[in-house]
């Protein structure tokens, strides 16, 4: 048993000087620290190996600050206000405005410049209520750990965490600070993050050299690592931006995969900048050509790029997702990155291991039982000793024994000596214990076929016997039996020494096989209904378990799963890369899997075509939650596990999830709706302008008009994020596709266009309007059909049977109003505007109205040709029949 410990506790004591004290921590921490020994160590950093007091701690938490790389806060509300006006678009309207003061057009300028602030005070109370909001539903997921204060082990936050503390580590914790190992037992630490070496490194007291890289530092564990096995004590040195992982932070950084609907929005923000680029250049010249003014020709070509760019987009995005997040936090559901938003409503296969998700998660203990089969207090007592004497990893099955009330009180006759943690290889556990005849007693328990491969005997109840191939295949029929019922069943075994100073993994041999341990984990009530939930909505789910392949069967069957289509990991090891990507399509259940399997799971899932769910909380399902679409981790999880997660849940429960998977489904939903709206009458409207310009002897709109038309045009989009969304929006995944958006631009632009011509002739060949008037009637029609085209392209289905939201309904309305209403009002001047008669008016409508028909025409025939065209996303994934539970393509 590898046990290493440096120095003698003592008492913390206060610091006489604590000031002068810690003015010598950075400089501490800038010395090869980990070439020190550990009393020269203790006393510069005026602790001691039993921690700090707390009110030392306080101070120097006051004088240090926080642990953490960068403050938390996502600025101040005079920053994220400034920051509206980096916006490329705002620049434009600013150059505008100095054009106008320059060339003595005061008046304009204070219109442009009025429009614009009104545009950066609406971007900004989106986006800073966003972040606030954000910043809120982090506090739920802060990080914790164990450290000693006062002389004594308690939970603090781990921004608290300051130099001189002493923490305590354990298999699955993230480590939070830079420092030096006190005592350790098996300790293994991962630091690939730093050093990029696959394998964990042994860790243990002592010293290293001055000169020894951070891979050689065998005594210091870093920031950002990751404990794998064993426990250990540590002495802080540094922390926060004083660590080894804040000084190569930036090149560290994990870079997160673009996300489908990024890559979609990024792609559609090049498509319009193309479109904005051509027009405007082509009208600018074009008005030159024409003899036009070359100010006015200037300011009509800039607004018009304003008109055609959806310049709220990334507010309104920011405003969804938060509201999303918080829809989601209040269902349990918290999200670490709101990209994951709409990947979790595209995730068409959910990856989970069984325990606490398809199970009640509180296993108990059902039985113990020897080697025959009979219940044996005996080995009861054994397991008892095992799982409450062993200071490793946490688990339910320990604390299922350790709950456990055998009919007779143990006898308190028993010393612990060692233990020999668990690790994943092993698969097995052992404590060792001294009895009243100070006989050593090695007790192992652990996976039944992990636990034969380390005996020679059975303990029998007339004593040992040689374990035989009988004798094992015994044993195996009893565990298939009790697995096939439903059970977890673990083996336990012994070996007696004499005298024996430390244990190691290498006196796990010539064991007796003593007895079985069956644990009882029920299926959650109402969990076949969340599956058929998950099937309706097209999200197939796939078992990834430990467990061996009776246990998982049973369950399966219990649940409403295939349970046919089985792959151990044995079989997965035999296979290639490309035979495990054909292979995965054809099994629901992934049984007896090695940790590291998991990542190539998911790995051939997604080659296949899927969005995968990965749902895990152990020390080992890190790399599988990174290399899914969507990692979801529970609150009670390992820390690298919820680090590595894109989505917490608050409990662990498939039901939770659902409701998560509606809501990002509706997030998506509502951002699309903006971009229909931008794609369809604005970009109409924009192209029909500039094509106007080039025919009329004047401008169709002036470029304060357009601007005025652009910023009442986005006040109804504001509302988008908490509009209504149909329940057809959410029984499948939404996927971006940038085809069916040009698609759908290029129907509803010429539909536009196609009005706003009718609309010219309307006010040239009726009307024989004045420029004035022609702008002021255009204005206000434009104006009404943009309004109008929200609420007929927000829904897929007819615009009367389906309801949007109180606010979004009462913001169209009231503009609308207000476009009539504006040619009338006393300021109608300042705009260029002139009253317009009761006939116009009549005939503005009635154009409205019709364009209103045509749309509902128009969009039903587009979705419906969208749903089976040929650039719609091709199958993927497996859809649960609900009847029958077996996976079929359909197009998503």
């Amino acid at each position: 048993m590898a046990i290493s410990r440096i120095g003698k506790p003592e008492r913390p004591t206060a610091i006489p000087n604590e000031e002068q004290a810690i003015s010598r921590l950075p400089w501490l921490a800038e010395r090869a620290y980990w070439s020190l020994g550990t009393d020269q160590l203790v006393a510069e950093l005026e602790t001691s190996t039993s921690g700090l007091l707390s009110v030392d701690a306080a101070i120097r938490l006051a004088k240090f600050g926080p642990n953490a790389l960068a403050p938390r806060s996502g600025g101040s509300a005079l920053a994220v206000f400034a920051r509206q006006f980096r916006s490329p678009l705002v620049l434009i309207l600013v150059f505008a405005a100095a054009v106008s003061t320059f060339v003595g057009e005061g008046h304009e300028a204070a219109i442009i410049g009025a429009i614009v602030l009104a545009s950066c005070v609406l971007s900004f109370t989106q986006e800073y209520g966003a972040s606030r909001a954000m910043e809120a539903l982090q506090q739920h997921i802060s990080r914790k750990a164990s450290v000693l204060r006062d002389s004594s082990e308690r939970t603090v936050d781990v921004e608290n965490i300051v130099p001189g503390d002493v923490v305590c580590l354990s298999a699955g914790n993230l480590i939070p600070v830079d420092g030096v190992i006190l005592e350790s037992r098996d300790f293994n630490v991962s630091e690939s993050v730093l050093t990029g070496e696959t394998f964990p490194v042994v860790k243990s007291a002592g010293r290293s050299a001055p000169e020894a890289s951070i891979a050689q530092r065998t005594n210091a564990v870093f920031t950002g690592t990751s404990v794998r096995s064993g426990t250990a004590k540590v002495l802080v040195v540094a922390t926060g931006a004083r660590t080894e992982f804040a000084t190569i932070a930036e090149a560290l950084e994990r870079r997160i995969p673009e996300t489908e609907f990024a890559r979609g929005i990024r792609k559609f923000g090049y498509l319009m900048t193309e479109i904005m680029l051509v027009i405007v250049i082509l009208v600018f010249f074009a008005n030159l050509m024409l003899h036009r003014p070359l100010i006015e020709s200037l300011l009509f070509s800039l607004a018009l790029a304003v008109g055609l760019t959806p310049e709220l987009l990334p507010a309104i995005i920011s405003v969804t997702l938060a509201r999303g997040a918080r829809m989601m936090a209040a269902s349990g559901v918290i999200v670490r990155r709101l990209d994951a938003i709409e990947n979790l409503g595209s995730m068409d296969l959910l990856c989970t291991d069984k325990t606490g998700t398809l199970t009640e998660g509180v296993i108990h203990l059902d039985g113990s039982f020897d080697v025959e089969g009979n219940a044996s207090e005996v080995v009861l007592l054994w397991a008892r000793l095992n799982a409450t004497l062993q200071t490793g990893l946490k688990n339910p099955l320990d604390e299922a024994i350790a709950n456990a009330q055998p009919e007779q009180e143990e006898r308190p006759s028993f010393t612990k000596i060692d233990e020999i943690p668990y690790d994943f290889v092993r698969k097995r556990l052992s404590v060792a214990v001294r009895d009243v005849a100070h006989q050593q007693i090695l007790i192992t328990k652990g996976a039944v076929q992990n636990v034969l491969e380390a005996c020679s005997f059975i303990q029998g109840t007339d004593g040992l016997k040689s374990l035989d191939a009988a004798e094992r295949q015994a044993i195996d029929e009893k565990f298939r039996r009790w697995s096939a019922q439903g059970y977890r069943v673990l083996g336990l075994a012994i070996r007696r020494f004499q005298s024996k100073a430390g244990f190691s993994r290498d006196d796990e041999t010539e064991m007796a096989f003593a007895g079985f341990l069956l644990f009882l984990d029920p299926p959650k009530e109402g969990v076949r209904e969340t599956l058929s939930a998950f099937a309706s909505r097209g999200i197939g789910v796939k078992v990834i378990s430990g467990d061996n392949r009776y246990v998982a069967a049973h369950l399966a069957e219990a649940v409403g799963l295939r349970s046919d289509r089985i792959m151990t990991g044995e079989d997965l090891s035999k296979l290639t890369k490309n035979g495990l990507l054909a292979g995965v399509r054809n099994t629901d259940l992934f049984v007896e899997i090695d940790p590291n399997q998991k990542e190539r799971i998911v790995e051939a899932l997604r080659r296949s075509g899927h969005v995968v769910g990965y749902l895990g909380d152990g020390i080992n399902d890190a790399p599988a939650l990174h290399e899914a679409d969507i990692g979801i981790s529970v609150d009670t999880a390992v820390d690298v596990a919820r680090e590595a997660a894109d989505i917490i849940l608050l409990k662990r429960d498939l039901g939770v999830l659902v409701q998560g998977v509606d809501d990002g489904r509706k997030t998506f939903a509502n951002t699309m709706k903006y971009i229909s709206i931008t794609t369809s009458a604005n970009f109409g409207n924009m192209i029909s302008m500039a094509a106007a310009s080039l025919y009329l002897p004047f401008l169709p709109l002036l470029a304060k008009q357009i601007l005025l038309n652009n910023f009442l045009s986005d006040i109804p989009a504001l509302a988008i994020a908490g509009d209504n969304v149909d329940a057809d929006q959410v029984r499948r995944p939404r996927h971006w596709d940038i085809h069916f958006v040009r698609r759908f631009m290029v129907s509803f632009g010429l539909l536009s266009s196609l009005f706003d011509f009718a609309t010219f002739a309307f006010l040239l060949l009726v009307v024989h309007a004045t420029a004035a008037t022609f702008q002021t009637a255009w204005f206000v029609e434009s104006l009404l059909t943009e309004l109008a085209i929200v609420l007929v392209v927000r829904t897929h289905k007819r615009l009367w049977r389906s309801h949007p939201s109180h606010l979004l309904a009462g913001l169209a309305l009231g503009v609308g109003v207000i476009a009539i209403a504006i040619p009338f009002a006393p300021f109608a001047g300042w705009f260029g505007f002139v009253p317009l008669a009761g006939p116009v008016l009549a005939g503005l409508l009635a154009i409205t109205v019709l364009y209103v028909l045509v749309s509902e025409v128009t969009k039903g025939r587009l979705f419906a040709h969208g749903g089976r065209g040929k650039h719609r996303r091709k199958a993927i994934g497996p859809y649960l029949d609900r009847a029958t539970n077996r996976p079929t393509r359909i197009a998503g």
